[in-house]
């Protein structure tokens, strides 16, 4: 019985089709498919294993870590520092990067990820993921330095998503479109369902925590309260807000449906220019937005030019719907 285009199968067949691939990189991918399917299922069994909860630590930003944020960083780590695929490893968990243990090749690429986004969710059973990144290491077969991970997004050469909510899909890159695999538990493999996934250029649906509008610049300000005007404002048609509080789960949303996501610049605290992560959040889900016909901006620069100044480097983060990103930045050049 025919069973589809398996996450295998498809991966394989890229590497025929377009210069550059190779299968040691086909390799990479489908390691990181191995532990993004343990992780899924610690989160959906939850409770019945004790996973949930507070871990009692802090990481490198000071967040109260889950015990789920733990258990799928060690799994992400095991399942990929023995492959000789990687030359080096860095977690938004963890303060520096991860060396690849001393008897194991180097490989030509560094993974950067954050092992399981929204985990403050998971005691609700709010959809969360694991997102990634891939970059070329700058000198293969060698132990990366940190210099090496601080790459601007538009070097990555492969970024994606493992989404466990009503079902666990995995939604990733090389960069000739984005592509999306449902896993079917009864075989154990992701199967291609969402081909070539698009976001329309115009959109009805925004995403944002309006909580925090007292708290924005004028131009997302501006923005935000013409789209609450709906028909009786400038942009004379209604539009519905969406916020999960899960970015895995909002980016998930606008790839499947359109939409804009915004986590704006917040002025509460002026050394902290925004709460996402450039290396494992911002960066990688960019790319994904922007192979999909979306675009991401800071509000004033292209997320993928950025040249990242340290690990955990954030950055206020816009992306989704073509011209309703490009409003928003256009805004912020009127203001600024």
């Amino acid at each position: 019985m025919h069973i589809g285009t398996t996450l295998s199968q498809f991966i394989i067949e890229e590497t025929r089709l377009y210069p550059g691939a190779s299968g040691d990189f086909a390799g990479l991918l489908n390691d990181l498919t191995i532990s993004c399917k343990f992780i899924g299922a610690q989160v959906y069994r939850g409770a019945l294993v004790g996973a949930l909860g507070s871990a009692g630590t802090d990481n490198v930003q000071g967040e109260v870590q889950k015990k789920l944020d733990i258990i799928s960083n060690e799994a992400i780590l095991k399942s990929m520092d023995w492959t000789g695929h990687l030359a080096g490893m860095a977690s938004e968990e963890m303060d520096d990067p991860y060396p690849i243990p001393r008897n194991i090749p180097r490989g030509k690429y560094l993974l950067l990820f954050d092992p399981l986004d929204g985990s403050s969710n998971t005691d609700v059973g709010i959809s969360v993921g694991t997102i990634f990144s891939i970059l070329k290491a700058p000198v293969a077969g060698r132990d990366a330095e940190l210099a090496d991970f601080l790459q601007p997004g538009v070097e990555q050469v492969c970024a994606g998503y493992a989404l466990y909510g009503s079902s666990n899909m995995l939604v990733y890159s090389t960069g000739y479109g984005v592509n999306g695999f449902t896993l079917d538990p009864s075989i154990g493999e992701y199967i291609l369902t969402h081909n070539q996934m698009r976001i329309p250029e115009d959109t009805s649906e925004y995403a944002i925590n309006m909580s925090n509008h007292r708290h924005w610049q004028k131009p997302v300000q501006r923005y935000i309260d013409e789209l609450n005007q709906g028909t009786d404002g400038p942009r004379q048609r209604n539009f519905n807000m969406r916020w999960v509080g899960s970015m895995v789960a909002d980016v998930h949303r606008i790839l499947c449906r359109g939409g804009i996501f915004l986590y704006p610049f917040d002025q509460r605290d002026p050394k902290k220019p925004g709460k996402l992560r450039l290396l494992y959040e911002a960066n990688p889900m960019s790319y994904l937005v922007e192979q999909a016909g979306g675009t991401a901006s800071t509000g004033t620069t292209r997320i993928l030019d950025i040249a990242p100044q340290g690990l955990h480097e954030r950055v206020p983060v816009i992306l989704g719907a073509k011209n309703e990103v490009e409003r928003v930045v256009a805004y912020h050049h009127e203001s600024f």
